[in-house]
């Protein structure tokens, strides 16, 4: 087995968390682990800060099926991807060194806006209307018409992106163990001309979606990737699918997806 002791680590240029950030290096040489300057060069990659920083750490490193991802957690708020904190991380370094981590694996969803290049998302897809003025969206589920859209969007969730936008928008929270996608609506316009599901909708991971904007007025609509909106001038389709990309990430022992949720809602 591959020895696991090269830490890349990801944080927001901060004073705050460059000072935690020192500290966490120190202790990792200490116990004999090596902290490298790029991603590329680590086979285990660190986020310090909370779930955003998680994901963008996730995709800047372009979502390394060769590494592990761990994520310490700097805030007071309640973390869904980051299993320990600074007080917690001698348990971090001790659980790698002792072989008894435990792996996680959360499925990615894979997008392509107008046939172009593949964009992963750990959390949600979104597409929103950025005018005074409802989106319409043609949907389609394995290439056939499923229902047209009117309002202000759409997001297309993972599982674990189900407990952010996605419950917002009263869609259901899914296990990450179940292989899926889900599409939630954000504020839809039923009336007798438009006329949809009126609730989220989940699809396993063999189906296909496809989501065609129709130009009525409305042909800026923004869409963004996990955290991150991208500036995409103009959007014709929108295509979504599932292959076997997953984030393995390193999990404490009795800290269950379900522990994590009760935590955060309940």
């Amino acid at each position: 087995m591959e020895q696991r002791n090269r830490l890349f680590f990801y944080c927001q240029k901060d004073g705050i968390t460059e000072k935690f950030l020192e500290r966490l290096i120190h202790e990792a040489r200490e116990h004999g682990f090596e902290p490298v300057p790029h991603h590329e060069e680590a086979n285990i990659i660190v986020s310090v800060g909370g779930d955003g920083t998680f994901l963008q750490a996730v995709r800047q490193s372009r979502f390394r099926q060769n590494a592990l991802y761990s994520g310490i957690n700097t805030t007071k708020n309640s973390s869904l991807y980051c299993d320990f904190d600074l007080h917690s991380f001698d348990d971090f370094l001790h659980t790698i060194l002792n072989e008894e981590m435990e792996v996680r694996k959360f499925p990615v969803i894979t997008t392509k806006v107008n046939d172009s290049t593949p964009f992963y998302c750990l959390n949600e897809l979104t597409i929103r209307s950025t005018i005074v003025k409802t989106i319409v969206i043609n949907v389609y589920i394995d290439n056939k018409y499923f229902e047209t859209f009117r309002g202000d969007g759409l997001v297309v969730a993972t599982p674990t992106g189900s407990t952010g936008y996605n419950k917002s928008a009263n869609g259901a929270v899914v296990d990450p163990l179940l292989p899926s996608f889900q599409v939630s609506e954000i504020d839809s316009l039923n009336n007798n001309d438009y006329r949809t599901l009126g609730s989220s909708f989940i699809l396993s991971k063999n189906r296909h979606l496809r989501l065609e904007v129709i130009e009525q007025g409305n042909d800026h609509p923004i869409v963004s990737f996990d955290n991150e909106a991208f500036p995409i001038r103009k959007i014709n389709n929108i295509e979504v699918y599932m292959e076997d990309l997953v984030v393995k990430t390193i999990k404490l022992k009795n800290n269950t997806y379900w522990d994590r949720v009760r935590r955060m809602f309940l």
